[in-house]
């Protein structure tokens, strides 16, 4: 996983793991940042849009758009969702964040996206697609998730 913010690391580190077929996982960052691993080709999977500090009084901020999806649906990006650092939060941050992961999937639902848990090998298929369905997700993206 690329956990770094400098677009220029970001992208040798890109090229490098295209070079040796390994897949492209980058954690995700700022809005700007986001927009522009949205819109490159290479990137296989972006991580973690629903954790930070963005909402405002009477707004949540998911960290995904509409722009952002119909980018990730022409590049074959896929969004996930980071189970293991949802699973370790305390009562109120995960309810923060449950509510931006449900406004996520209402966003790849109507565009298309595909949207999987992250990582999905510590976790039962039937757990994840049940987090996604109980969150408004439709039964095609539940048994995507796992």
């Amino acid at each position: 996983m690329i956990n770094n913010n400098d677009l220029v690391k970001v992208r040798n580190e890109i090229k490098r793991l295209v070079s040796a077929n390994e897949e492209v996982v980058v954690r995700a960052g700022s809005d700007e940042f986001n927009r522009k691993v949205f819109e490159m080709r290479d990137v296989g999977m972006v991580v973690g849009l629903e954790f930070g500090k963005r909402d405002r009084l009477k707004q949540r901020d998911s960290g995904l758009n509409e722009i952002m999806c119909r980018l990730a649906k022409k590049n074959g990006i896929v969004v996930g969702v980071d189970v293991g650092r949802l699973a370790r939060l305390d009562k109120l941050e995960k309810a923060k964040v449950l509510a931006r992961v449900r406004q996520n999937i209402g966003l790849c639902k109507r565009t298309g996206v595909k949207m999987i848990g992250y990582p999905a090998g510590d976790y039962d298929k039937k757990d994840l697609s049940g987090l996604v369905v109980s969150l408004g997700g439709s039964s095609g993206q539940g048994k995507m998730a796992g």
